[in-house]
Parts: structure tokens; C-alpha cells; sequence
């Protein structure tokens, strides 16, 4: 397994399992506890799935049948819009924490950035808190565009480690992907297969069949090979395995620039400038 590094020298898994809209229960443990067991270092999840306790379970879990330990792994959650603010942050982070059952969280996330920028400022503040002592390893942002980072950056001290945003190849986001560069913010994508949507396109297709891969695999790649951490969600087994079958291929630069080329704009999300957390 590959990884990327922090601004802060700490390090995270390039591909990790995501488990949105998995359901609290049994298939939500198993599918955490297989994916560890198959090489599987990175779990992302957040308090607004409401299934952090099987997420703990599957931790626990599959640490037992792959005999390793916690420091092994490399575990996100994220901060709800609900508990923004002053005083709210480190009992959401806390009351997460109790439900996945772990003494700490290797990244902790701000879900969206909400459209009060006074209160996402505020609420920042609190996150550095929280790093600062050492109750979390590393902070980041989740949709954050780049004028809510020009304004974390002017209020702030602590730059966030990551960026997770919507991308795929309809939504590449190249500007956005320059702007984190430039500032070493790495670009993590959530729904990177587009809710299985992309694995119909005839170029992704076409791909797939030139380097003898799935068409998941593929866009998998186009991940990795443009520097992304990448957490696709999959209760599969089968899945969850092919998944994390990308290391022994590469895409050439052309294939890289045909799905570069793919982009449309196209968001299955909401806008992060507009969102603020209500339906």
C-alpha cells in the first residue's frame, strides 16, 4: 500500500474504504472487517452516517483476524454542521470516539464548511485545539472550495492536512487541485467511482480493456496516478478486494489525459457554497 505525506510529516494510506450510506449492522462491521483483512489500512467514516459503533466493531474485528494493531491503522471521522461552534467540538469528536470505541482518531474532518464563514472560522479554532493537544493526529476539511480556504488561511494557524472533495472524472476540479498543490493541502476524493455511474463510460470502458483491468480499477488509478487519496465504498466482497487491486498496473499519461479529458462539471453532490446541512 502506497502512502502520501502531510504537510506535518504524519502519513495516511492512498486508498482506504469509505462507508457512506452503509447501513449501522452486521454488513457495515463485516464489510470494515474484510477490507482490513485484505490489506486495507485506511476506514473513513462520519458521525452523520450514524454507523460509527460497526465501524468500531469491524475495526476490532478484523485488527484480531489480520493480527495487527491499532497503530496499524489510520481512522477518520468528521464534525457534523449540528455541532459547529464554541464549546460543541470536542464532544462531538468525543462522542465519536466512544461510539467507534477508539482512545484517538488518526484524522478528524469538518464535514462542509456551512455558509457562516464567521462560525466555520470559529469552529476551525476549535478543531486546532483539538490538535494541538495531541488529542487528534492530524485536521482537515471535507467540500471545502478555495475561497473557504483563503479565509482559513487569514483567520488561522493551523493549515488543514487535506482537502476530501467530490471527484471523478465528470468533476476533476483542476483548479481547485492546483490551489492544494500549491499549498502541500492534499486532495482526497469521496464517491471517486460516481456511484458506479463512471463505469459505463466508453472511454473508461475502452481503458479497462487496454490494461486488462475493471472499469473500477481503472478509475481507481486515475486516482492514484494523479496524487489523490481515494476511499471507495463497497459492502462487497468481491468488491472491496478488487478495490485495492491497482498496484500492480499504471496508466500511461495519454490514457491519464483521455479521463482527465472526460470532465463535464458534473456534481452527484451538493455545492459546497450553498450547503448548509439541511435536506
Amino acid at each position: 500500500m502506497k502512502n502520501v505525506e502531510f504537510h506535518n510529516g504524519n502519513t495516511m494510506p492512498q486508498i482506504g474504504l469509505g462507508v457512506f450510506r452503509v447501513e449501522d449492522g452486521e454488513g457495515c462491521k463485516d464489510a470494515v472487517a474484510h477490507a482490513i483483512v485484505n490489506g486495507y489500512r485506511s476506514i473513513d467514516t462520519a458521525m452523520i452516517y450514524k454507523n460509527e459503533e460497526s465501524v468500531g466493531e469491524g475495526i476490532k474485528e478484523g485488527m484480531k483476524h489480520a493480527d495487527i494493531e491499532r497503530s496499524d491503522l489510520f481512522i477518520t471521522s468528521k464534525l457534523w454542521l449540528d455541532d459547529f461552534g464554541r464549546g460543541n467540538v470536542e464532544d462531538a469528536y468525543n462522542t465519536s470516539l466512544e461510539k467507534l470505541d477508539l482512545d484517538y482518531l488518526d484524522l478528524y474532518l469538518i464535514h462542509w464548511p456551512g455558509t457562516d464563514e464567521e462560525l466555520m472560522i470559529e469552529t476551525w479554532h476549535e478543531m486546532e485545539h483539538l490538535y494541538n493537544n495531541d488529542k487528534v493526529k492530524n485536521i482537515g476539511v471535507n467540500n471545502f472550495n478555495i475561497s473557504h480556504l483563503e479565509r482559513l488561511s487569514q483567520k488561522t494557524d493551523v493549515k488543514p492536512v487535506i482537502n476530501q472533495v467530490e471527484f471523478h472524472p465528470y468533476l476533476v476540479q483542476s483548479e481547485l487541485k492546483l490551489y492544494l498543490e500549491s499549498r502541500k493541502i492534499i486532495m482526497e476524493s469521496w464517491s471517486p467511482l460516481m456511484n458506479a455511474q463512471i463505469l459505463d463510460d466508453e472511454t473508461i470502458k475502452e481503458i479497462a480493456q487496454e490494461v486488462n483491468k475493471t472499469p473500477a480499477q481503472v478509475v481507481i488509478r486515475w486516482n492514484i496516478e494523479n496524487g489523490l487519496v481515494t476511499i471507495p465504498k463497497s459492502v462487497t466482497p468481491e468488491r472491496i478486494e478488487e478495490n485495492i487491486d491497482v498496484f500492480d498496473f499504471s496508466l500511461s499519461d495519454a490514457q491519464v489525459n483521455r479521463i482527465n479529458a472526460l470532465n463535464k462539471d458534473q456534481r452527484i453532490g451538493s455545492d459546497p457554497a450553498k450547503f448548509n446541512g439541511k435536506k
